[in-house]
């Protein structure tokens, strides 16, 4: 009987921190709200996706700063949100699928830049 807990204990957890890692993607608040949760589990999966989310983030931010200069910036900034929006789908694909596969391009940075996170 103790085996059957332990079974449904583990398959809490693993689609609680799944769960975790898919709301990460969803919104600024939502990114928030999974790296406070992770820091109490610690769960990898979770902190994986988190730090994935967290650079796209920050990119977003980086492509608001760039659109703010007239016409040059308006360009790069127009292009570059739409290999963001890409990168922040396949993103969210993954977390979906359970995989723990970096974002085309700019995921291996990301795990580098935000590895004590």
């Amino acid at each position: 009987m103790k085996s059957g807990n332990t079974h449904a204990e583990t398959k809490n957890t693993a689609t609680d921190d799944k769960t975790m890692a898919i709301v990460a993607y969803l919104t600024i608040i939502g990114l928030i709200v999974a790296f406070v949760m992770n820091n109490e589990k610690k769960d990898p999966f979770a902190a994986y996706h988190i730090k994935q989310s967290l650079g796209l983030s920050l990119c977003g931010i980086a492509l608001f700063i760039i659109g703010l200069v007239p016409i040059l910036g308006w360009i790069a900034s127009f292009f570059g949100s739409i290999f963001l929006l890409y990168l922040w789908i396949m993103g969210l694909i993954n977390a979906i699928n359970g995989k723990t596969q970096p974002v085309p391009l700019l995921g291996d940075k990301f795990e580098e830049w935000f590895r004590n996170i």
